[in-house]
C-alpha cells in the first residue's frame, strides 16, 4: 500500500509517495532538510545548488556507510572462520584427551 506525506524541505513542500510509513518518510526529509539547511547556511548557493551539494553530500554519508557494513561483514567473516577453526581444534584436542586417558586404563 502507498502511503502519502507531506514534507517540508528548505521551505518548500513536497507530497511523498512510497510503501514506508509515514514516521520513516518524514525521518527521511527530515535528514534531507537538516542536510540542505546546512548547505544553504554555509555556502549561500541557490536552492537548485544547495540541493547538488546536499545530493552528493548524503552520497558521499551512503558510500562510507556501505564500506563500512562491507569492512563489518568482511570481519564478521573472519571472525566465524576462526571460530570453527577453533572449534575443530577443540574437538580434536577433546579426542586427543579421551584417547590418552582410555590409555593409561
Amino acid at each position: 500500500m502507498k502511503n502519502r506525506v507531506t514534507v517540508t524541505i528548505a521551505g518548500q513542500e513536497y507530497t511523498l509517495v512510497a510503501t514506508e510509513d509515514q514516521g520513516y518518510m518524514e525521518k527521511v526529509a527530515a535528514h534531507v532538510d537538516t542536510q540542505m539547511k546546512q548547505v544553504l547556511d554555509q555556502a549561500k548557493v541557490s536552492l537548485v545548488d544547495g540541493a547538488v551539494l546536499t545530493a552528493l553530500n548524503v552520497a558521499d554519508e551512503y558510500f562510507k556507510e556501505v564500506e563500512a557494513s562491507e569492512n563489518l561483514r568482511r570481519q564478521l567473516k573472519e571472525y566465524l572462520e576462526e571460530a570453527t577453526k577453533l572449534k575443530m581444534e577443540l574437538s580434536e584436542a577433546k579426542r586427543e584427551i579421551f584417547k590418552l586417558q582410555n590409555q593409561k586404563k
